[in-house]
Parts: structure tokens; sequence; C-alpha cells
């Protein structure tokens, strides 16, 4: 690893350290702590930015960090998927509420001639 490269497989390493703990927050049903840590995930992703591109050796390195991250990610979205579902349907049902009350409590038209 290079000196100048240290640098941006550390911010690798702290965000695959997010992504491990929004999994555990995920797997216990946390979903407020995984949306507070997805933003310090967002934040540690755009600082990547700011560093020099990898050099061969060290984007070996990043691979297993990456498959981590990769990992990680897709088991919180199969743990929330059965959540986004319900709320989908709720939200759906909200709908349909939403739509009765206003065809059946709507205020009387009258007819002008």
């Amino acid at each position: 690893m290079t000196p100048t490269s240290a640098p941006v497989l550390r911010q690798y390493e702290i965000i695959a350290e997010i992504s491990g703990h929004m999994l555990q927050q995920a797997r216990s049903n946390d979903w407020d702590t995984v949306i507070e840590l997805s933003k310090n995930y967002y934040e540690a992703v755009e600082q990547l930015r700011r560093f020099a591109p990898l050099d061969q050796n060290d984007r070996i390195a990043r691979q297993s960090l990456l498959t981590k991250i990769l990992d990680d990610d897709a088991r919180i979205r199969d743990l929330a998927s059965p959540e986004l579902r319900r709320l989908g349907a709720l939200l759906g049902d909200m709908k349909r509420q939403q739509s009765v009350l206003e065809t059946y409590c709507a205020p009387a038209r009258t007819e002008r001639s």
C-alpha cells in the first residue's frame, strides 16, 4: 500500500464498518438507526471523491472491502423488502379510504336550471 492510497483504503474500511452497523440494526428491526447510519454512510461515500484513484495493488486490497459493503447492502435490502411492502400496502389502503370518504362524504351538489 502506498502512503497516498492508505487514506483511501481507510475510507473504504470506514464505509464497510458503517454498512456492518447498518446490517446489525436492520437485523434488529431498528430502522430509525439504519436511516441515521445511512446519512453517515452517504457522507463517507461522498468523501471518496476527494481522493486520488488507487493503483493496481490497492485495487486488489479494496476488492474485499467492496465485496463486504455490497453484501451488507444486499442483506439490508432483503431485510427491508417486507417492511417496504407492508408500508406500500398501508399507503394503498389509506388512499382507497380517502377516495371512499371523498366520494361518500362530499357535499351534495344542487342542480341549477
